[in-house]
């Protein structure tokens, strides 16, 4: 497919609300891309802000210093539609930068469409990195056909944070620090209501929901992934046990109340780092929020399982060759080296919560005294991440979706069953419609 004709395609449904942007984002592709001659030198679109900002231009100017000849022009760019609307665009007119981040979840609307590259692993081993290096429960979504075409970066799980001296105060925690389990729905609501009534004057655990665009997803995908029943997007038509969405739903609710049925994330978070609530069910990207609030009471634990396997949802932050079809070799191979060296620099990474996807990091002595990165680490062993489908994805539509269907069980003013009918509604417009890509 020519560029024209798939820029007239990505004006459809695929970008959501970031397709309104689209001409202006190909101009911006022109600005922000430039021309470059330096055959070493490697463009690199993030959409990397704050601490995670920072510290990856931290990352990218030491491995500049130790790499001799390898330049990288760092572009950062605003997350979400914004961001992939200009991605695709840049890879479907031919002015794409040599590397970007993608979160691995959108890979299904970027591969299929020729919009992306694969990766040389052979050239990437000649580097030093090698796919046994890699953690295989995200990798395995990086290939389309058989082929690479993201390579993880890390695991960013949906996990629980909790206060230590809360916890211990109600004998909930095991000698090696961690909660005991919540063995099930009915377990962690027994033991939601003992920390109440154990600390008079405070909450029970919290989940910031109300308002968010990914939240009350992440929340329903991780319990429903463990129940291992059906969801599948492969056909034209949802296939879900419904039954059991409503049983997950109904769980969400009695989650919720009494103590954050309207609660939205920043409401939440700073209840937890004020010291109200004892548990909070949130990102690991939360961590330097929690660790600056809370500093030596800050425990973290992957998230409970409380079905019949383990997981929570999560994304990974992977990097992707955008399309060239004038692709220079040197160039190509400098990109190659820059990926292999991020992935051996993300100790320095995983400082800010992500869990490298590299192993030879997480196996090491220096990430098992990471603390509390080291407690919660195993998440990435069982990664849920979104089903796989052209709309899906962190920062898609399809999550904001089903957290606005989500929304009116949760304040208690419908029933479960009609936020699933709401949510098969939803899936199946999108089902209907082909991918843009």
């Amino acid at each position: 497919m020519n560029g024209l004709s798939r820029r007239r395609l990505l004006k459809g449904s695929l970008y959501g609300a970031g397709a309104t942007v689209l001409a202006p984002a190909l101009g911006a592709c022109g600005s922000v891309t430039g021309s470059v001659s330096d055959a070493d030198e490697v463009q690199f679109w993030n959409l990397f802000q704050g601490p995670d900002g920072a510290l990856m231009k931290d990352i990218t100017r030491d491995i500049e210093r130790r790499t001799p000849g390898l330049k990288v022009r760092s572009t950062v760019l605003e997350w979400g539609a914004p961001y992939y609307t200009k991605l695709a665009m840049a890879s479907a007119g031919g002015r794409s930068p040599d590397l970007a981040i993608l979160h691995l979840t959108r890979l299904p609307g970027y591969a299929p469409g020729g919009l992306l590259d694969p990766f040389d692993m052979d050239l990437l081993a000649e580097f030093g990195v090698r796919r046994e290096d890699l953690n295989e429960s995200v990798f395995k979504r990086c290939l389309y056909e058989g082929e690479p075409y993201a390579i993880p970066l890390d695991t960013h799980p949906f996990i629980i944070y909790f206060d230590r001296d809360m916890m211990d105060r109600s004998g909930l925690l095991k000698s090696d620090g961690q909660p005991v389990p919540f063995e099930s729905p009915a377990h962690y609501l027994e033991l939601a209501e003992k920390l109440r009534a154990d600390h008079p004057g405070k909450l029970g655990p919290v989940f910031g929901h109300a308002t968010d665009a990914g939240m009350g997803w992440r929340m329903f995908w991780t319990l429903f992934n463990q129940t291992g029943a059906t969801f599948d997007l492969s056909g034209r038509r949802l296939e879900i046990d419904r039954e059991k969405a409503v049983e997950i739903v109904e769980f969400m609710a009695d989650i919720v109340r009494p103590d954050c049925r309207t609660m939205d994330l920043t409401t939440a978070i700073a209840t937890f780092a004020n010291g109200q609530s004892p548990l909070i069910f949130a990102g690991e990207w939360e961590l330097n929020t929690f660790r600056t609030a809370k500093k030596d009471t800050l425990g973290a634990a992957p998230f409970p399982t409380f079905f019949d396997r383990p997981g929570g949802a999560s994304d990974s932050h992977s990097l992707v060759l955008p399309h060239r079809t004038d692709a220079d070799p040197r160039r190509r191979r400098r990109t190659h080296q820059f990926v292999a060296e991020l992935l051996k620099s993300s100790l320095a990474w995983a400082e800010a919560g992500h869990i490298p996807a590299y192993l030879p990091v997480v196996e090491s002595k220096e990430y098992a005294g990471l603390r509390p990165q080291a407690d919660y680490a195993a998440a990435a062993d069982h990664p849920v991440l979104d089903p796989q489908a052209w709309f899906t994805g962190s920062g898609s539509d399809f999550q904001n979706r089903m957290c606005q269907a989500l929304q009116p069980t949760l304040t208690g003013a419908a029933s479960a069953r009609s936020a699933v009918r709401t949510m098969e509604s939803e899936i199946n417009t999108l089902l209907s419609k082909p991918n843009p890509a």
